[in-house]
């Protein structure tokens, strides 16, 4: 699949790419695998998926007091026929929010930010470009109720071909009309996590990676966790496909903060469940998380979509990588992320009702 189609592609079916993917209403291609039989194992629901076109898929099971359980199916890479293991590295694209999302908690806790300040206040340089910026507060940034559009939608943006440099991805917005008013309505925005991440640099002296490295993947011992691919040994990462296509998308270095972090299956679980416990922030800390930003997250990005979510009910974390996205779909209604998506949706709610009712046996 050439760049010219691909670009062609994603500008057709992929407006909206960037937002947390949550319930989904089943197309009508999508009812065989949605209205089949409950699958008696986690192996057989992946399998499904495998049999529905995802490349390949690991998922990540974690019970407190007991060994992580790793389900594989599928190939990691097409060419050398390897599975995915529980070491390889992923691209988690917007779960990389998450964690962006305890630093700047960790900020205001400190006094080192406000959530009242303006975006005025805190980038004066790209006020100038961003409309309502002295009645955006950094609150709503990090909730995405600011109403600046989203860079991944505009004219310009191009999936295939990410920018060298997180700033320019601010040219496609410049000026551009807000979608509401501040503070009036939600609209998920890669924009906002792109102005937090310069916004906690101004308010650091340094890259924000640097605090992220310091305050939450050295705490928590996650080894196997990088702020972007050019910090990674190539052959560790997982392959990624277009539904249809043989290109690996691997190459493709996303570099906009909130989401080009890299991570292993088994670092987001330590992550999830230590940000659910409240094992990563102090008391005053969790209550500004909790009331900002959630305690889970999807990930989207060609060729790899990933899910992280705790259970407190049966204190379990799975977390789901498949490395195959895009796919049309048609019929009850358009899925964001594409048909292989909407499957990976499937597979992994299949799979949780396994590992439910193996809780309770």
């Amino acid at each position: 699949m050439d760049k010219k189609k691909r670009k062609k592609y994603l500008t057709l079916i992929m407006p909206l790419i960037g937002i947390a993917i949550g319930v989904i209403i089943a197309p009508l291609d999508l009812l065989p695998l949605w209205l089949s039989p409950q699958p008696n194992t986690i192996e057989k629901a992946l399998e499904e998926g495998i049999n529905a076109d995802i490349d390949g898929i690991l998922l990540y099971v974690e019970t407190s007091d007991k060994p992580p359980s790793i389900y594989s199916a599928g190939v990691n890479n097409k060419m050398a026929g390897s599975s995915l293991q529980a070491d390889t590295l992923f691209k988690i694209a917007s779960i990389s929010k998450m964690f962006m999302a305890v630093s700047i908690v960790k900020l205001v806790d400190n006094q080192s930010l406000s959530l009242d300040d303006t975006l005025a206040t805190l980038l004066p340089q790209r006020s100038q470009i961003i409309n309502n910026a002295d009645s955006i507060t950094l609150s709503m940034l990090v909730q995405h109720t600011s109403g600046i559009p989203d860079f991944v939608n505009q004219q310009g943006h191009h999936w295939f071909e990410p920018a060298s440099q997180a700033s320019d991805y601010f040219a496609l917005v410049a000026n551009k009309p807000p979608l509401f008013s501040p503070g009036e309505d939600y609209r998920y925005s890669n924009t906002n996590y792109l102005l937090l991440g310069e916004i906690m640099d101004r308010a650091l002296g340094y890259h924000h990676s640097r605090f992220i490295q310091q305050h939450i993947l050295a705490p928590l011992s996650l080894s196997d966790t990088y702020y972007s691919l050019s910090e990674v040994d190539n052959d560790a990462v997982a392959s990624g496909y277009w539904y249809g296509y043989q290109d690996d998308l691997k190459s493709l270095n996303f570099v906009a903060p909130g989401g080009s972090m890299i991570a292993s299956a088994g670092d987001v679980a330590t992550f999830i469940r230590a940000l659910n416990k409240g094992a990563l922030l102090s008391p005053s800390e969790q209550q500004l998380y909790e009331r900002l930003y959630p305690l889970e997250h999807d990930g989207w990005l060609p060729g790899y979509h990933s899910k992280a979510r705790y259970y407190a009910d049966i204190d379990t974390v799975v977390v789901q990588f498949t490395n195959t996205t895009g796919g049309e779909t048609w019929g009850l209604a358009n899925v964001v992320g594409g048909k292989a998506t909407a499957m990976a949706n499937i597979v992994f709610e299949r799979a949780v009702n396994v590992v439910e009712r193996e809780s309770q046996q």
